[in-house]
């Protein structure tokens, strides 16, 4: 179990170490871009991408997951063949995916921003489009190196993705944000489209290098293989419901985004301060919620092929140490991202949108509610990963919809609450991921009889994360207090304080969840440049086991 357990430890930190970047870099692009369009732009921007990624979770959940868990089981057999075919029909799957999706949103741009209520998004999701057409192919390549459980084509891929995206993103905003709102969306929104060309063309690269390696294992091992119509067969079956799962909450967050702007201005509120309360939820706050995703979505997608070739082969007991290392794993990152961001809300929208101060004001009650979610989310996000792995697909799927069928009713009545508004929706959502979470692990609980320590689990990290928070919280409502006299920006104070109490906090949090012993030297050995890591850590406790014998009396032998 120690190797295949580090293989799976290995590929979540090499995906959450990419994601990081890639999040920083979406902070990067956010920030200026937001700046410059404001609320009203990014509501266009918004819309776009809501499109983008009710279609795109088609090329990039459910055939990449089929690949990446059917490739995972064959070489769990040595059939390097039969997962090599399985790759190549997926792409050829994926590309066809991908170029209706191209043509619904080129095509049909503009029906498709008057049906959510915003016509002047259609430039945008147009200019988006070319994306849906790489994307899927990029994504089946993705799937192959994930069921190799080498995550590493995925990471480097990504980080080259958004680069180009953000680079070209930016650029060509800048360059007409003074000219018009709507064509400023819309080069924004092209970055994403360049992106994808960028990320193709590398994974490629990466797979073309890769290629001698891969025939050697084809050429010695099991020659079996199935056909191709048989394995399009069995892609489809396990796909289709991890599809219409993913689907769910996107098409409920167009959903959202009608009944948010109708519900608004039948209420009262009139079509621009519709689009203000709106860019407050998808311009400043959904973009922070989407960075604790960085590390449960690692976690998620490594779960995947180690627990299927495990579950392949009938070894149960690995396949509960799997499952119980990956809920620990992510209950560690989840916590003290959801806690920081509740009791920081305000201060880190002020720290990455300082231009619009009573934007990150009036957004942050929303963030916080918002935050509560991310545990709720992580936990949902590991479980359907798990059920995925031993072939229960469709399990998540219902409990999602169940969960989203919540969200719009509770979206609807408490958004028309003026004293609320855009909390409403924010309220609905965590409502959906509770209900999912809860759930999904009764079926986890049911089909893998899976036992794990919940104090372990849940206790210690929660623990040490809720001590965390209110360091953080102390730390920097001190230091504003004692920095802002009036001789600078309070901004700029504030967001001095702001990234000071976050690098204390990730220290502290750092400590405790070594003092509470929610994690091991031994288990940090196992990550990525966790050797070095482990060396602190273990110098550090040392170190504190000496102290603590100086400053204990010695107790009377004779006693």
């Amino acid at each position: 179990m120690a190797n295949k357990g580090n293989k799976f430890i290995k590929g979540a930190a090499v995906l959450a170490g990419a994601g990081i970047m890639i999040k920083v870099l979406g902070a990067v692009f956010r920030i200026p871009l937001t700046d410059w369009i404001g609320a009203t732009g990014m509501s266009y921007y918004g819309v776009a991408y809501s499109i983008y990624g009710a279609l795109v979770v088609l090329a990039t959940a459910g055939i990449p997951v089929a690949i990446s868990r059917l490739v995972s089981e064959s070489i769990a057999v040595k059939q390097y063949k039969n997962a090599h075919k399985t790759f190549r029909v997926a792409t050829v799957l994926l590309f066809a995916v991908g170029l209706i999706s191209f043509a619904i949103c080129f095509f049909g741009g503009n029906w498709i921003a008057e049906l959510f209520g915003n016509k002047d998004a259609g430039p945008a999701v147009r200019a988006i489009s070319p994306a849906l057409l790489f994307v899927p192919v990029f994504s089946a390549f993705r799937g192959y190196f994930n069921g190799r459980q080498n995550m590493n084509p995925t990471a480097i891929s990504e980080i080259t993705e958004q680069l180009v995206r953000c680079g070209v993103g930016l650029y060509l905003a800048y360059s007409l944000y003074k000219t018009s709102l709507i064509k400023a969306a819309a080069g924004a929104s092209f970055g994403a489209s360049a992106g994808s060309i960028a990320g193709l063309l590398i994974i490629f690269l990466i797979y073309l290098m890769n290629k001698k390696s891969i025939n050697h294992k084809i050429e010695v091992h099991d020659q079996a293989v199935e056909s191709s119509k048989k394995i399009a067969k069995k892609i489809v079956i396990i796909a289709i419901p991890i599809i219409i799962g993913c689907e769910i909450m996107p098409i409920m967050t167009l959903i959202d985004t009608s009944i948010i702007m109708r519900v608004l201005q039948s209420t009262g509120w009139s079509l621009a301060e519709s689009n203000y309360l709106y860019g407050l939820l998808s311009g400043f706050c959904n973009a922070l919620i989407a960075f604790p995703q960085i590390f449960t979505q690692a976690v998620a997608v490594s779960l995947v092929p180690a627990i299927s070739a495990h579950f392949k082969l009938k070894e149960m007991d690995k396949v509960n140490d799997t499952i119980a290392l990956g809920y620990r794993t992510t209950m560690i990152m989840a916590f003290p991202c959801a806690f920081g961001i509740f009791v920081l809300a305000e201060p880190i929208l002020k720290l990455l949108y300082f231009a619009q101060p009573q934007g990150c004001h009036d957004a942050a009650p929303t963030l916080m509610i918002m935050a509560i979610s991310v545990i709720f989310l992580a936990v949902m996000q590991t479980s359907t990963s798990v059920l995925q792995s031993i072939g229960k697909q469709m399990i998540p799927v219902r409990n999602l919809a169940i969960g989203c069928v919540g969200k719009v009713v509770i979206t609807y009545v408490l958004v028309g609450i003026p004293a609320l508004n855009i909390k409403g929706a924010a309220l609905g959502t965590m409502f959906a991921y509770f209900i999912a979470m809860v759930l999904n692990g009764l079926s986890v609980k049911k089909y893998t009889g899976i036992k794990y320590d919940m104090k372990l689990t849940y206790g210690r990290p929660a623990a040490a994360a809720i001590v965390m928070a209110g360091c953080a919280f102390g730390i920097y409502k001190g230091l504003f207090a004692l920095l802002n006299t009036g001789a600078h920006s309070a901004v700029g104070i504030s967001g001095l304080c702001t990234v000071i109490a976050i690098l204390a906090a990730m220290v502290i949090y750092a400590v405790l969840i070594f003092a509470v012993k929610a994690i091991t030297v031994d288990e940090l050995e196992t990550m990525p440049g966790g050797t070095k890591m482990a060396k602190i850590a273990r110098n550090m406790k040392n170190y504190i086991s000496r102290r603590t014998m100086i400053l204990t009396p010695a107790k009377d032998s004779s006693i």
